[in-house]
């Protein structure tokens, strides 16, 4: 059975830094593309980042330098480090996996920025 497991979610003041980690197992083949969505209270689910298995990445513009996504293939886990975070930041984040052509979710972590 396919499973995401999410961590490093949490409360921190704007300018702070928090380090999402996300690991995939259930399949012996790693999933083509990993990524992070996220969604804000009252917004649609929006993507933040995605990392492909060779390593070319795409993120939305709100965060492009200041985040950084990045996988190991190795443990199937992919990372997300949020730096210079901002109020507008604080959202449920979601960790997914692609894989055959079929997505699945992690259950979500919250990031809360506020002083």
């Amino acid at each position: 059975q396919v499973q995401l497991v999410e961590s490093g979610g949490g409360l921190v003041q704007p300018g702070g830094s928090l380090r999402l980690s996300c690991t995939f197992s259930g399949s012996i083949v790693s999933p083509s593309i990993m990524g992070w969505y996220r969604q804000a209270p009252g917004k649609q689910r929006e993507l933040v980042a995605t990392v492909n298995y060779s390593g070319g990445t795409n993120y939305a513009d709100s965060v492009k330098g200041r985040f950084t996504i990045s996988r190991d293939n190795r443990k199937n886990t992919v990372y997300l480090q949020m730096n210079s975070l901002k109020p507008e930041d604080t959202a449920v984040y979601y960790c997914y996996a692609t894989l055959f052509s079929t997505d699945y979710w992690g259950q979500g972590t919250q990031v809360t920025v506020s002083a």
